[in-house]
């Protein structure tokens, strides 16, 4: 049998799948309106397990594939009869009655950030609301409080750094509160080492900084074995404080801003291990803030224990035609090996298929959380 006849047979047989596809997402419309009514929940583990073991026994060799196949079937057969049913309502509201416009009149905006005056987290609450001067915290849980007791109604944090990943601190943080992110702003991180005036490089034998700084300046620090490495609360913090010391021995790592801010000197500057590093900051509130122009969702949830349960989930995403740009996982607190997922994608909640697909997972998933559409600043 030659190569074309054999594509031929291929093509037949493809034709034949697509329109059997059709037919079971029929089949699962008219399970929808059955399950409707007589209040039947769409989800139902046991029987798809049932299933699932029947078809891998039934494939053979193929056993694990078409299992597979099968599992990505009825997920998109469960989102068909979730549309049907509506479900999700409560989420549905949420995002349709959500603000739409962050508040940004300096007079009104009560926001909180990480550090103190000079800090990167301080450039970008002055680049999400431009005229304001926001309140300062640290460590990061000090704004997850002030939020949660209306102290302040937004908090400017960091949450990924380009050089040094993921602020696993911070990721935590909102897996526990579940606040939704308004906004996100990318900032150029650029160090500089500074120190009281006088002092020079030979001197120094201790540096402050945040533990993120010191990672992101990690070749410089490894060239300079004999300079000490001291965690610090944050940057502009560190840089306070070796300002109030009498002693010439020590520096920090911190923006051009905070050395000025604190009548350091600047000994050396962009040695930063990436040239390009940059941190991204988000904006967090109790409320939720859509803008018309939001481009990117967030949302974390939890997996049921069953085999492929997280390639189930996002094989879905991209059913929908929507990119993944960010996964990360977290032990959840007071669990053994057991995980939170977050999860960002490029989308907007106009797409009423986008929609549809948070209130599906909403209504399977252990937990879930919608925490924000958002545009970056």
């Amino acid at each position: 049998m030659d190569l074309k006849t054999i594509r031929n047979e291929i093509d037949e047989i493809d034709n034949s799948i697509i329109e059997l596809f059709r037919k079971r997402m029929d089949c699962s419309a008219e399970v929808a309106r059955y399950k409707a009514e007589n209040g039947i929940p769409v989800f139902n583990p046991e029987r798809e397990s049932v299933i699932l073991d029947k078809v891998e026994e039934q494939a053979g060799k193929y056993g694990g594939s078409a299992r597979l196949l099968y599992a990505t079937i009825m997920e998109l057969s469960r989102g068909v009869q979730h549309d049907m049913l509506g479900s999700g309502a409560e989420l549905r509201n949420r995002i349709l009655t959500a603000n739409k416009k962050l508040c940004t009149d300096p007079e009104n905006i009560r926001a909180g950030c990480f550090g103190a005056e000079g800090a990167y987290a301080h450039m970008a609450a002055k680049k999400v609301f431009p005229g304001s001067e926001p309140r300062f915290y640290s460590p990061f849980k000090e704004i997850f409080r002030a939020i949660s007791i209306g102290e302040i109604d937004f908090g400017v944090i960091p949450i990924e750094n380009s050089s040094a990943g993921s602020v696993t601190a911070v990721y935590d943080l909102m897996l526990q509160y579940r606040f939704h992110i308004a906004a996100a702003v990318d900032i150029p991180v650029n160090h500089c080492l500074a120190a009281r005036k006088g002092t020079s490089q030979e001197k120094i034998r201790t540096v402050y900084s945040h533990e993120q700084a010191l990672l992101q300046c990690s070749d410089y620090l490894n060239a300079h074995p004999d300079i000490k490495q001291r965690p610090f609360v944050s940057t502009a913090q560190a840089a306070k404080m070796v300002a109030e010391l009498e002693d010439d021995t020590s520096a920090a790592i911190c923006s051009e801003d905070a050395a000025e801010k604190y009548g350091l000197e600047i000994i050396a500057k962009g040695f930063q291990n990436n040239p390009n590093n940059t941190t991204r900051f988000i904006v967090i509130s109790k409320d939720v803030y859509i803008e018309p122009d939001a481009d990117k969702i967030s949302l974390c949830f939890s997996l049921p224990h069953v085999t492929g349960s997280l390639y189930s989930v996002l094989c879905r995403f991209a059913a929908h035609g929507l990119n993944l740009t960010k996964i990360e996982s977290r032990p959840q607190y007071g669990k053994k090996f057991e995980y939170m997922f977050y999860l960002d994608f490029t989308g907007s909640i106009n797409d009423p298929g986008t929609v549809s697909l948070l209130c599906a997972l909403l209504e399977e998933l252990p937990d879930f959380s919608f925490l924000g559409n958002y545009k970056e600043k």
